[in-house]
């Protein structure tokens, strides 16, 4: 009797059993299958094109500072004007710099800019001092005759006490032959 008993219930237990497993299985699976659907998302989103959405709000607001410095990038980034050996002409390849120089300060008549004359150090203290001056005396004619005040203007000659390259070589030298525009 009892072996009917546990046969009869095992009979009834264990098909329930069986659906509860295949239930249990959908499930997971379908848990499975979500998780890797997010997967999938999260990977195209990483491969695909990005994109941020910007609300018109939002906006960014440059200082004045800020946006002088990006209208003129290239005339703050480039302040170096250099010169052949015993030359105070300024070379061509330089006029695109000196006009960004000059159209800054046309545009900003407050500010004012030192040019400093600088040579190799070849020559006596005497003449490096006075060729120092004539090669920052061309750049400063030069922003003047770009319409630039003079009141704008400074000139120093520092000759060769102040090199950029202290190699005694060509190629330092070369360095060292130069006008320096600071504001």
């Amino acid at each position: 009797m009892n072996l009917t008993m546990i046969s009869k219930s095992l009979l009834i237990a264990l098909p329930m059993l069986a659906l509860g497993a295949c239930s249990s299985t959908t499930e997971s699976e379908a848990t499975k299958s979500a998780s890797q659907q997010a997967a999938t998302n999260t990977s195209e989103n990483n491969n695909g094109v990005q994109t941020e959405s910007i609300e018109v709000g939002d906006v960014i607001e440059l200082t004045d500072e800020e946006i002088m410095v990006k209208e003129y990038t290239s005339a703050i980034l480039e302040s170096t004007i250099l010169f052949d050996f015993d030359a105070a002409t300024i070379k061509p390849q330089f006029a695109t710099i000196l006009d960004a120089h000059a159209k800054f300060l046309i545009d900003h008549p407050a500010k004012v800019v030192v040019i400093e004359g600088h040579t190799d150090a070849k020559g006596t203290p005497e003449y490096n001092i006075a060729l120092g001056e004539r090669r920052a005396a061309s750049v400063a004619t030069y922003l003047e005759n770009m319409g630039v005040m003079s009141k704008q203007i400074s000139v120093v000659s520092y000759g060769e006490e102040k090199p950029v390259n202290f190699e005694h070589n060509e190629s330092g030298w070369a360095e060292n032959r130069r006008a320096e525009l600071t504001y």
